[in-house]
């Protein structure tokens, strides 16, 4: 059985009287009309926040963080989090609140609603991190890879490591060669944090299956994949201009209005085609994760890593917290992501198109997440208009782009085509 957290109602008015999650994800508790579990809006509930809590699940674990709220979260008894007096939301947001893992039968108090939370767990497969079985880490792993293995996973039967590209919170991504043809491919590791379950390691590999599907000239093509001595490892398509972060280091910051809405108009022909005909979300789209390659003299822009990062983790694999600082800032993610973090509909790209293209112009995020809580400032800051990041970006591209940026109630593109026809039209 996969593991679960149930959010059992002991106390209070909700008409919910309990809330199960089997997957990643991250939940608000809060009297906002879109938090996850929604308190009622009235004098009964005054004393709990908008926006109270995070919970970050991952099954079988689970991690409560309070926002500063007026009057704190309290676990079996204990108060975690409280803002002073005289302190707005947003200055609480600032403040270095723990977080507190949550075990099973653990109470969870927001004023006169309590919850109890169940935790069923799955059994594990192989104890990669135990301390009686070693594992290699990614920095064990010897120069010279060989692999002969033949099974449902698929293959991996010879490359060399040339050098090290990159490093991420996941693993390490190497420069290789094929043995046999002498091809240069980007070859990644992805070594799990946490020992995998069956359903875990399965809803992964489902993920790299379906991203092995796609075949497009602006997505950077998967080759091959595998797990093995507990590393996922993968091997990919190498783009030998780097990234657009590489491209915006060369030209010295922002890239001109030309040369990065060509970029954007080749990603989305890549999300056209991934979400029409394969039905697959990216979930991840940021400026590292566009990458350049040179075609017949003309600079060509791939999507690359299809989502496997964000799989990863909602497969429960990185062992990292949603909340943690290792995840990030989450920049280039709408607030629908936040307040569903599964949810997985082309909008959520091509709203994290528009963002990356508004860095590519402006060498900045659309939020201001400076000196606050970043998942709160996604709740409650609104994108800044772009031509008051910089002025002299064309009026009707910023317009288009602010619309695009637009996610308080839903997002205003819904497709990555409708978005692509509209930057056209203004360009």
């Amino acid at each position: 059985m996969p593991s679960k957290v149930t959010l059992k109602l002991a106390e209070g008015k909700l008409n919910q009287k309990q809330f199960t999650f089997d997957s990643r994800t991250a939940c608000i508790i809060g009297r906002a009309e879109d938090c996850n579990i929604q308190i009622p809006n009235d004098k009964h509930h005054s004393r709990i926040s908008r926006y109270h809590c995070l919970l970050d699940i991952n099954p079988p674990e689970i991690r409560i963080r309070d926002f500063g709220s007026r009057n704190g979260t309290i676990v079996n008894g204990e108060c975690i989090g409280k803002r002073e007096e005289n302190q707005t939301p947003e200055e609480a947001a600032k403040l270095n609140l723990r977080e507190h893992d949550l075990q099973d039968g653990d109470r969870i108090q927001l004023d006169r609603t309590v919850f109890v939370v169940a935790i069923e767990s799955e059994s594990k497969v192989s104890p990669i991190c135990s301390p009686t079985f070693h594992i290699p880490l990614v920095a064990d792993v010897p120069s010279q890879i060989k692999f002969n293995l033949d099974d449902n996973l698929g293959s991996l039967k010879g490359y060399t490591k040339i050098k090290l590209l990159g490093k991420g919170g996941f693993g390490e991504v190497y420069l290789a060669r094929k043995d046999v043809t002498g091809e240069l491919v980007a070859l990644k590791l992805m070594l799990p944090q946490v020992a995998v379950m069956p359903t875990m390691k399965e809803r992964f590999l489902r993920e790299a299956r379906n991203t092995k599907l796609l075949n497009h000239p602006n997505l950077v093509k998967l080759e091959d994949y595998c797990f093995t001595d507990g590393i996922f490892f993968f091997t990919m398509e190498f783009c030998d201009r780097g990234s657009v972060i590489d491209l915006m280091k060369k030209r010295g910051g922002k890239l001109s209005t030309e040369e990065a809405t060509d970029i954007i108009l080749q990603v989305l022909d890549g999300l056209h085609y991934a979400h029409t005909e394969k039905g697959i979300v990216h979930r991840d789209i940021k400026p590292g994760n566009i990458f350049l390659t040179v075609e017949e003299r003309k600079l060509v822009a791939k999507l690359g890593d299809y989502g496997l990062a964000k799989a990863f983790d909602l497969a429960g694999l990185s062992g990292l917290s949603i909340t943690g600082k290792e995840m990030g800032t989450p920049k280039f993610m709408p607030r629908q992501q936040v307040l569903d973090f599964k949810y997985s509909q082309p909008d959520v790209d091509v709203w994290a198109v528009a963002a990356t293209l508004y860095c590519m112009l402006t060498l900045e995020c659309p939020r201001n997440f400076e000196g606050i809580e970043p998942w709160f400032a996604i709740l409650t800051r609104q994108p800044i208009p772009i031509r008051k990041r910089d002025a002299s970006i064309p009026k009707p591209l910023a317009e288009l782009i602010d619309l695009a940026l637009m996610d308080k109630s839903e997002l205003h593109f819904k497709s990555a085509i409708a978005f692509k026809n509209a930057l056209l039209s203004v360009i």
